[in-house]
């Protein structure tokens, strides 16, 4: 995989785990969150031998405006072929759950700028898209993995770092 910075990302990783996680679009409010709860913990990530590689199926153009700061691995998947072969699926029941509203509240409040909320809600991208999670060993091996019954629904770093621990 490449990464919307040009570099090349090995999966499986030679030296350790990987945490390949399946996100929505670019400016999604949800995903933001997510990413600076799992950015802000990268140092006990990287210690438990954990590599973090996040997709969205948004371009990678999209992608620079929102993620470009992340310090971790971003990979673009427009086409959604990764996205497919892991069978990460979208869902209209998904979005109408009351989790997703209250985080999109939560989200949209985190918000610093116009084209943030904009991006937020703008119809350029797929709303419908659900997470997933992937705890992927040396070897190739999917050790755990997470499909999100909604838009909210993905691996604390906590349990990231729970089930790292388990194997």
């Amino acid at each position: 995989m490449t990464t919307i910075e040009g570099t090349d990302v090995e999966l499986p990783a030679a030296d350790g785990l990987v945490h390949l996680q399946f996100r929505r679009f670019a400016g999604c409010p949800i995903c933001n969150l997510h990413m600076r709860e799992v950015a802000s913990r990268l140092d006990e990530i990287a210690s438990a031998g954990i590599t973090e590689v996040v997709l969205f199926h948004s371009s990678a153009d999209r992608l620079r405006r929102y993620q470009a700061d992340l310090p971790f691995a971003v990979v673009a998947d427009p086409e959604r072929r990764l996205y497919d072969e892991f069978g990460v699926q979208n869902s209209v029941r998904g979005m109408l759950n009351r989790d997703v509203a209250r985080a999109v509240g939560r989200g949209v409040r985190q918000l610093r700028t116009a084209r943030s909320i904009v991006a937020s809600l703008g119809p350029a991208e797929n709303h419908l898209g659900m997470p997933a999670d992937f705890l992927i060993d040396r070897d190739g091996s999917i050790l755990a993995r997470k499909y999100g019954e909604h838009a909210d629904d993905q691996w604390t770093v906590s349990e990231l770092l729970r089930l790292a621990g388990a194997r």
